[in-house]
């Protein structure tokens, strides 16, 4: 059995932790690792030597992982509503919607980091996407940058790292167990693909029913 087989025979056992059992789990023989891969309003966990991947356009992902233990996630998050930059809606508190999306998004990648034994204090953020991929979309990114920074400052986690706004999608490779994030500007080519899922997304997360609050725990 050849060394590559060895080692995409030993990580195959390592199955996902439990409830991210729907995420698409794929071997990357160029990072001679397995990768999860995860769309909009889905977010993925891993204590095992993995990547999480996905592509972004005015969509948001955090990155964290605890520093000590190599544990960490992704999410991949949009704001429903379209509203301006300015009217920050999740600090105002004017947009329930807003706010109980945003930071269920935020804190369940949290709370399950947490859950594994994660310290807040340990957690290192980065966060990418934001992009205003097409010249006639509203600028639905910079409203999600200006939450997520909200978010995190106000919960008091600053920024190890970010690449968010301009105008091309990102495809985000993020390795946990040493915070090394690959990332890449795609062609606007791909843009008009990328912001016809990103519409279908924000149509039915206005449709989301919003009874499945989350908080944060120390």
């Amino acid at each position: 059995m050849s060394a590559f087989t060895d080692r995409q025979a030993k990580v195959a056992k390592a199955p996902p932790l439990r409830g991210f059992e729907h995420i698409q789990r794929y071997w990357d023989p160029a990072n001679n690792l397995w990768t999860a891969k995860i769309l909009p309003g889905e977010f993925f966990v891993t204590t095992y030597d993995e990547t999480i991947t996905t592509v972004l356009g005015s969509c948001i992902s955090a990155c964290i992982r605890d520093t000590a233990l190599g544990y960490g996630g992704m999410n991949h998050f949009m704001l429903p509503e379209d509203n301006s930059v300015g009217n920050n809606s999740w600090l105002n508190g004017a947009d329930g919607l807003s706010t109980r999306y945003g930071s269920y998004a935020m804190e369940s990648l949290i709370n399950e980091l947490m859950k594994l034994g994660a310290k807040r204090e340990r957690l290192e953020v980065k966060i990418f996407g934001g992009g205003k991929i097409l010249p006639a979309m509203s600028d639905v990114g910079a409203k999600n940058i200006a939450f997520a920074k909200g978010f995190l400052k106000l919960e008091g986690f600053r920024i190890a790292a970010e690449d968010v706004g301009e105008v091309y999608p990102r495809r985000v490779v993020y390795f946990p167990k040493t915070g090394r994030v690959m990332l890449k500007r795609l062609r606007a080519l791909d843009a008009d693909a990328i912001a016809s899922r990103e519409t279908q997304y924000r149509k039915a997360i206005v449709q989301k029913p919003s009874d499945d609050d989350v908080e944060l725990f120390n």
